[in-house]
């Protein structure tokens, strides 16, 4: 039998410290203990609930936010380290300094006419992988598209329907792109 771990209770843990984050284009002050994570910031102290908690080990892709526009895994990441540096998550994709007509993101519409989710469980995290792959590249490959999603786990398997949501938010962004070029 393995003995268990010793618990530490929270007064002896390291005190709290101001961490200012910004968060969908929002400055925020929090004082946070520095083992907090971002997931735990952005859900507990946000109230931020669209980013999921499921395995809070970097296996399942649920926590996926966008971390100076780069897809992350909130739960593997200290709050104290995404001091200054911008994060945006799933609620962050319709605001209005991303997305001023205040549409949906065109990932997000592409989910819903792909009919991409089942319980929707995973789809922010699908969702959020996707953006930043089409902000880092508006005109992906299938194959692209696929490494992309590969870290988000979807165990209701609506990957055919992902994949097409992928096909269809690069459409959807060409045309907004042609639209505004036209305007």
């Amino acid at each position: 039998m393995t003995p268990a771990l010793p618990t530490v209770p929270a007064s002896e843990g390291a005190a709290p410290r101001a961490v200012r984050l910004t968060i969908n284009g929002s400055s925020e002050s929090l004082a946070l203990e520095p083992r907090h994570t971002l997931l735990d910031a952005l859900r507990t102290q946000l109230d931020l609930t669209g980013t999921k908690r499921v395995c809070d080990m970097g296996n399942c892709g649920a926590c996926t936010v966008l971390v100076e526009g780069k897809a992350m895994y909130s739960c593997l990441l200290l709050a104290v380290d995404c001091a200054d540096r911008a994060v945006t998550t799933i609620e962050g994709l319709t605001s209005t300094d991303r997305n001023p007509e205040g549409q949906l993101d065109p990932v997000q519409q592409a989910f819903v006419e792909a009919d991409a989710f089942q319980c929707g469980f995973c789809t922010p995290g699908q969702i959020m992988s996707l953006r930043s792959l089409l902000d880092a590249d508006p005109a992906p490959t299938d194959e692209a598209i696929l490494r992309t999603v590969t870290g988000n786990l979807c165990r209701c398997g609506a990957y055919q329907n992902i994949l097409k949501a992928g096909r269809r938010a690069v459409e959807i962004a060409q045309q907004r792109r042609q639209e505004g070029a036209g305007a």
